[in-house]
């Protein structure tokens, strides 16, 4: 990951295609062979995406997968997904959009349901781990 700036600390930023985000933060990071990312359902423009919970959570998706092609890696690398919906109901669908893009073995998962997420009109978020090379 020497190609990734790299902090007096080890960490290292991946750097992506994805909208560059006025807020202070780093879409990806790795550090002793895990990725850390968070993803949400943007387009290339940073526009929230419409069309409900499946297309949000393609989008989302796809980001996350950019970002791990990004950083040298597939889904197959992923260790943990935490996932947050803002409705129960919605769970359906976020796991079978999330099975188009994992194989078995699957990431250890978990999904919270939350009252909302930072960005008004967001139903679904993404905080992965995933394996890197060293």
């Amino acid at each position: 990951m020497s190609e990734f700036p790299t902090n007096k600390h080890g960490i290292s930023a991946v750097k992506t295609d994805l909208f560059a985000s006025k807020s202070p933060l780093e879409w990806a990071v790795t550090h002793n062979g895990t990725l850390y990312t968070a993803q949400i359902p943007i387009d290339a423009a940073g526009n929230l995406v419409e069309g409900g919970i499946e297309v949000q959570t393609r989008q989302t998706l796809d980001n996350l997968m950019h970002t791990l092609r990004s950083a040298g890696v597939d889904s197959d690398a992923v260790l943990q997904v935490l996932i947050y919906v803002t409705d129960r109901d919605d769970l359906p669908v976020v796991n079978r959009v999330y099975a188009e893009y994992f194989n078995a073995p699957y990431p250890n998962r978990a999904a919270m349901v939350i009252a909302g997420l930072a960005r008004e009109g967001m139903l679904v978020e993404l905080v992965v781990y995933a394996a890197v090379p060293q």
